[in-house]
């Protein structure tokens, strides 16, 4: 994607309970017409070289998607570390030029269409350094840029680790932070990394895509 990088491997993380969402996959779950995960590749897939979808369970229910699917090499749900770890393992062993994967959540369907372009901008980009994306002063752990070659350490860690939180790993390398700006939008500002995490929040969201689609509509800039 960039003269200090390979190919890119971009991986939606849908490998958690849901549990503010009562259960299920919440990804699933139609927003505007089609579901919030099938919004999410969508928004990724332009953005890399390959896309995967990390889950649990049986891989039948996202057969819709026409995505690889990769569960967490990790038992017991270990958080979105495990599905850094298995997008990973994917790349290594499907690109093997691959020098880094990009993570999106998938209950987040408004994040930036420039995500990996902007991640994998910045200059005398190390082979090791992890890239994480911020906005209105908040660390979004699960949107980053994950070189390949830490796949050995993360493993490690995970295997050993007495907690699976994101900076608790991803704090002991060279990790950097970019800033994307706010969405202005007719009913205020959005946060570009607002996620879907209660039944409230989808509410919410759906509010959100009919200012955003009204105003492709009417051929206003987004």
């Amino acid at each position: 994607m960039t003269a200090q990088t390979g190919p890119i491997v971009g991986c939606i993380l849908a490998g958690g309970l849901s549990r503010r969402m009562g259960g299920g996959d919440k990804a699933l779950l139609p927003l505007g017409g089609t579901s919030m995960l099938e919004r999410v590749a969508a928004r990724l897939r332009p953005q890399v070289d390959e896309l995967v979808l990390n889950a649990n369970g049986d891989p039948a229910r996202f057969a819709g998607l026409g995505l690889p699917v990769i569960a967490d090499e990790i038992e017991g749900f270990a958080g979105p570390l495990a599905g850094v770890c298995a997008g990973m393992g994917w790349a290594t062993g499907n690109v093997p030029t691959c020098t880094h994967i990009v993570t999106a959540a998938a209950d987040t369907p408004f994040f930036p269409a420039d995500l990996v372009a902007r991640l994998t901008s910045g200059p005398n980009l190390a082979p090791d350094t992890i890239v994480m994306a911020t906005s209105d002063g908040n660390r979004h752990p699960v949107f980053a840029l994950w070189p390949v070659a830490l796949r050995d350490d993360l493993a490690a860690w995970l295997g050993r680790s007495q907690t699976f939180k994101v900076m608790a790993w991803a704090g002991a390398h060279d990790l950097r932070m970019v800033n994307f700006p706010l969405l202005e939008t007719a009913d205020g500002p959005l946060d570009p990394f607002f996620n879907a995490n209660t039944p409230e929040d989808f509410a919410m969201a759906e509010k959100f895509l009919d200012i955003i689609e009204g105003r492709q509509r009417t051929g206003e800039p987004r």
